[in-house]
């Protein structure tokens, strides 16, 4: 028989590792980790992203103004980009689209949003919300102050960059052109 002294003496040690338990800093990804960790989510958001067919230039290269367009539209402001969504008309009707009871406004989402999570935001939106196909327009934030003019153009083409990994075309609405 094992006197309680030695019990105690064995089961103390085994005791205060698991009420202390480990208070170690993690331990950072290796720079590779990292990279195929990005790639994986990039790959998957462009899994989700391709069943949206490719966008046709007809269709869209003729609209020129915010209120006609009615794919995705990015705002890019100097800290975020704002995400205009316009979503499906659930009534199939034709009846009274646009109307007082069925406005298109009431359907507009807006989402601020960071550049890191621009790719999430961008799979996440439904289907039936790229009428034009795969395409996102762009635009810079109206009154911008002079001095956040150069951080506005980095993340302009830093969001376009993004798109473009994801295979989506990007149209500058207010000067017409396709990036």
């Amino acid at each position: 028989m094992l006197k309680p002294r030695t019990i105690a003496s064995s089961i103390l040690p085994a005791l205060l590792f698991v009420f202390t338990g480990c208070h170690g800093h993690p331990v950072p990804l290796a720079p590779s980790q990292v990279r195929a960790e990005h790639t994986a989510e990039l790959e998957t958001q462009r899994e989700q992203l391709d069943r949206i067919p490719a966008p046709t230039k007809s269709t869209f290269m003729a609209v020129h103004s915010f209120d006609s367009w009615q794919n995705p539209v990015l705002t890019v402001q100097p800290g975020m980009l704002e995400l205009h969504v316009l979503l499906a008309d659930a009534n199939t009707t034709p009846i009274g689209v646009g109307g007082m009871f069925r406005p298109v406004n009431a359907r507009r989402q807006e989402l601020n949003i960071s550049l890191d999570s621009l790719g999430q935001a961008i799979s996440a939106i439904p289907q039936s919300s790229w009428p034009y196909g795969r395409v996102v327009a762009i635009e810079e934030a109206n009154n911008t102050p002079p001095s956040a003019e150069p951080a506005v153009r980095r993340n302009v083409e830093g969001t376009i960059s993004k798109l473009n990994d994801l295979g989506i075309v990007v149209y500058d609405l207010s000067s017409g052109k396709v990036q």
